[in-house]
């Protein structure tokens, strides 16, 4: 369960990551449209786990591979951001949140079973 602080921080680190990503972001992937879906910090604040989902390319592993290879440019434009909300940057990884991707696959699942359903009752 997540402390008070926790969310704090993670809310503060979420919206400046945004933040940056809005800014460099275009010259780091290009045309994909990257946002920042969730931040996860440990308990003593030392790191934390950033969620992006990843629209408008096929190859999402490419672009967070491409926000990889950026890392220390992007701490350190992160770092002075948020240099005055926190005593110590946290170490952040970046990982894909494919949450939206299964949703839309889980509609699309039950869309099929509508109609089916539905042709099934026309038939009868």
């Amino acid at each position: 369960m997540e402390s008070k602080r926790q969310r704090q921080v993670s809310q503060t680190l979420k919206r400046h990551f945004s933040a940056v990503l809005q800014l460099e972001g275009r010259y780091i992937y290009e045309d994909a449209l990257v946002t920042v879906t969730n931040v996860q910090v440990t308990p003593d604040l030392s790191q934390a786990k950033i969620y992006l989902s990843i629209y408008n390319t096929d190859n999402k592993q490419a672009v967070l591979l491409k926000l990889e290879e950026q890392h220390h440019r992007l701490k350190q434009l992160f770092g002075q951001r948020i240099r005055k909300h926190v005593r110590r940057i946290p170490e952040f990884a970046m990982y894909i949140d494919e949450t939206l991707d299964e949703m839309y696959k889980l509609n699309a699942l039950f869309d099929k079973i509508n109609e089916s359903q539905a042709d099934g009752s026309e038939d009868e």
